[in-house]
């Protein structure tokens, strides 16, 4: 059984990233539940991997799922996300964070609520 993006031949690898192992625009940025966004369509002349992707991310994607579908390894995926974010062609976000213990509400209201639920 052959695994995707693993056994596949090395030429290619170094191939799509240009000999690359890291991005101009910081590839490090791109963790695996950041979520990428195209902000346009593939263009003629384009990298055949730089168009897959913008077509997948027509809608908020995780990098890791990029990676599944485009059956290539994280490291990759995130060399190619670099160059299209330096190129202005997507966005990228966290998902939003958990809020912290501070931001949480006061523990007396919930404790009244709770009361008051039970009294129903």
């Amino acid at each position: 059984m052959t695994r995707p993006g693993r056994d596949e031949d090395p030429d290619r690898l170094y191939t799509v990233t240009g000999g690359r192992s890291r991005s101009a625009a910081g590839a490090e940025a791109f963790d695996l539940v950041t979520l990428v966004v195209g902000e346009s369509a593939p263009v003629r002349g384009m990298q055949s991997e730089h168009a897959a992707i913008l077509r997948i991310c027509r809608f908020p994607t995780a990098v890791v799922e990029l990676a599944a579908d485009l059956g290539l390894p994280v490291s990759v995926v995130r060399i190619l996300l670099g160059d299209l974010l330096a190129q202005g062609k997507i966005t990228a976000r966290h998902p939003r964070r958990a809020r912290t213990a501070d931001a949480l509400p006061d523990p007396d209201i919930l404790k009244q609520v709770l009361v008051g639920l039970r009294n129903i």
